[in-house]
């Protein structure tokens, strides 16, 4: 029937949902502890960055992964995960050339229910060459 949503596109808008509001609270927590938020979502051609922030004279390039427990985020920011994000970085730098005398890292932000989220600070590093 027309109208009907199948069990497949209800799990998808569900984790999309669970995503958005792990962005949310990883923004809230960046927040909190003095950073200013440069861009969200950013994309270019071969990757993806979650949010770029700044504190002082860093920049970071922040993976956000929400997932039901906090262990399993912690694990999933894989190598071409890594290399997407490099990839984007790379990008967002040279759109932004004010940034070059900034100290550049890779940070995540872990969410998961119930827990405050957990920032780690070069949780992985950019290869930016």
């Amino acid at each position: 029937m027309m109208g009907e949503a199948s069990p497949g596109r209800d799990k998808k808008l569900r984790a999309r949902g669970f995503g958005r509001r792990g962005e949310w609270a990883a923004l809230a927590v960046l927040t909190l502890k003095r950073y200013r938020i440069l861009a969200r979502n950013y994309s270019a051609p071969g990757g993806e960055i979650d949010l770029v922030v700044t504190k002082g004279e860093t920049i970071a390039f922040v993976e956000v992964k929400a997932r039901p427990e906090v262990e399993a985020a912690r694990t999933a920011i894989s190598a071409e995960k890594r290399r997407r994000i490099a990839r984007a970085a790379r990008a967002w730098i040279s759109q932004n050339r004010w940034s070059r005398g900034y100290v550049l890292r890779g940070d995540a932000v872990f969410v998961s229910p119930r827990r405050w989220p957990e920032h780690l600070e070069n949780a992985f590093e950019l290869d930016l060459m």
